[in-house]
């Protein structure tokens, strides 16, 4: 929005042959507020001199105001150091405030207050978008699957890295064991489904509020994606995993459960052979049970993966605000529950201080979901990506970028990441760059 501004005095001089004569205009300075971008123009005015007046053309300094926007481009978040716990999504100082209010209400012989889901009931409202984020697993399961039959990925066999693309990239950023051999070149081999969808599986709980998991008795729980165990316990009733309902909630005293309504036994699964909802949840040798579609349905099941993606991400964030999940604070390792197992499976940094027991702290929905960021290739038939080239090259999710190349729009929240609006200089141009 342009604002002409009031002029407070003016000093002209002497006209010139042709009657015009340029003019000085001081104006008030504006005030600028520095929570607000502004522009600032500043335009000459003239006057023109006639035998019967002078009259003035007015141009004057103004300023105009910028909408607050995104970044044009936006750099991801550099990767946690591993020798060091991850940092925690609720601020310390929150954790003991609460912890201390628990210990205060339990010292007094009050019961601390629950509301659903803390208290072992369902959330209403919530079993829908549990319903919903199910199909859209599946829907995105049977997308990927189709469509890694069109776009080629490739994932290092010696690190974590995966590319999306006709070739490998040549960026020396590999860190496998034998780096050093191949001069930090990855070493490309055909991908999968799980290198685009990483799998993060957690324990099947038949009673979240039950008893905890024991190194001992690990193996007497299944193993499943952590995503589906979390659509489970917000209601999703599936024969092969059964789930305890509660009628009666729950009663806690500080962090001790006085009233559980008792220990039931988990009933058996069940599971036949014409059952084949197990294969749909899972990402295991996905590409083998879908055929490649045809050439003209390849944008539409690109534009309906992307759309299945976003909504797994959006529901999962949902039912997280209500559901506890725990991760631990040290390797990839999740838990859907109010409390994390026992299993002694951790070997990540100082795993010896703690006995291989998981740090567990609360979960964030990157590491219930990752996205799993890829570089990002603007012309997928160009030569492959170069390591003097990486600062110009922006980065995407695996799964948005193998929707892209496959033909679906790309979500505007994606775009500052990606680094569309930079052209690509040839190799020899980049020096000459500053």
């Amino acid at each position: 929005m342009l604002q002409t501004l009031p002029i407070v005095s003016s000093a002209l001089w002497e006209t010139s042959h042709k009657g015009v004569c340029p003019s000085i205009i001081d104006c008030r300075r504006p005030q600028l507020s520095s929570l607000n971008p502004y522009t600032l123009g500043l335009k000459l005015g003239y006057q023109q001199f006639q035998k019967s007046g002078p009259t003035l053309s007015g141009k004057f300094l103004c300023a105009s105001r910028k909408p607050r926007g995104e970044a044009q481009n936006v750099d991801l978040p550099s990767l946690p150091p591993k020798k060091k716990k991850k940092p925690y999504p609720i601020p310390f100082k929150k954790i003991k405030e609460a912890a201390r209010e628990d210990k205060k209400l339990a010292q007094m012989g009050i019961e601390k207050p629950l509301k659903p889901p803390k208290n072992g009931l369902l959330v209403p409202d919530l079993i829908p978008v549990a319903y919903e984020v199910l199909d859209a697993w599946k829907l995105l399961i049977n997308g990927l699957a189709q469509l890694l039959h069109v776009i080629p990925v490739y994932g290092c066999s010696e690190c974590s890295e995966v590319h999306v693309g006709q070739t490998g990239h040549h960026i020396k950023n590999c860190l496998g064991l034998t780096s050093s051999q191949r001069h930090s070149f990855h070493s490309w081999v055909k991908g999968s489904i799980s290198d685009v969808l990483v799998p993060i599986e957690s324990y099947h709980l038949y009673d979240p509020f039950g008893r905890r998991i024991k190194h001992e008795t690990r193996f007497e729980y299944d193993r499943i994606p952590a995503i589906v165990e979390l659509c489970i316990q917000a209601g999703v009733d599936i024969p092969e995993y059964p789930s305890r309902r509660r009628a009666q909630p729950i009663r806690m005293l500080g962090r001790r459960v006085i009233d559980r309504g008792g220990f039931i036994e988990e009933p058996k699964p069940w599971r036949s052979a014409e059952s084949y909802s197990l294969f749909d949840f899972d990402t295991y040798r996905a590409s083998e049970r879908f055929p490649p579609p045809p050439s003209p349905d390849v944008p539409r099941v690109a534009q309906e993966t992307m759309d299945a993606y976003e909504k797994v991400r959006s529901g999962v964030s949902m039912l997280m605000k209500k559901y506890t999940v725990k991760a631990c604070g040290y390797c990839s390792e999740v838990h859907v529950g109010p409390w994390g197992h026992n299993a002694k499976l951790c070997g990540a940094f100082k795993h010896q201080w703690r006995d291989g027991k998981h740090g567990w702290q609360d979960a964030t929905v990157d590491e219930l979901f990752p996205p799993n960021y890829v570089w990002h290739v603007q012309n997928p038939e160009g030569p492959p990506l170069e390591g003097a080239l990486k600062r110009f090259y922006g980065k995407a999710p695996a799964v948005v970028e193998v929707c892209m190349q496959a033909g679906a729009q790309i979500p505007d929240k994606y775009k500052p990441m990606m680094r569309l609006d930079i052209v690509v200089p040839e190799s020899e141009e980049a020096r000459l760059i500053a």
